[in-house]
């Protein structure tokens, strides 16, 4: 419950900081010309939403990289190297 509040506040500061960047580089501007949908203005936007995307990603996805029961197994995994060596000296 904990990661899924992080994302959601997150999103929010994400929303509210952009609006607050565009507004800000629109109030310089006399009218909305091309030079307002330029690359400056967009970017903070473009790449705090790829960290957005991947922390959404890390919340909600299904284990994309590692698979289901990762860890589980990768435990097991170390539990029975450990069974293995006290075995030896047995």
């Amino acid at each position: 419950m904990q990661k899924i509040k992080g994302f959601y506040v997150h999103l929010m500061v994400y929303v509210l900081v952009n609006i607050g960047l565009i507004a800000m580089r629109a109030r310089h501007l006399d009218s909305l010309d091309t030079n307002f949908w330029s690359w400056q203005t967009l970017n903070t936007a473009f790449f705090w939403g790829i960290g957005l995307v991947a922390h959404g990603a890390s919340v909600f996805g299904k284990d994309l990289f590692l698979g289901k029961d990762w860890e589980k197994r990768k435990i097991e995994e170390f539990l029975k190297e450990e069974d293995e060596k006290q075995q030896q000296w047995k």
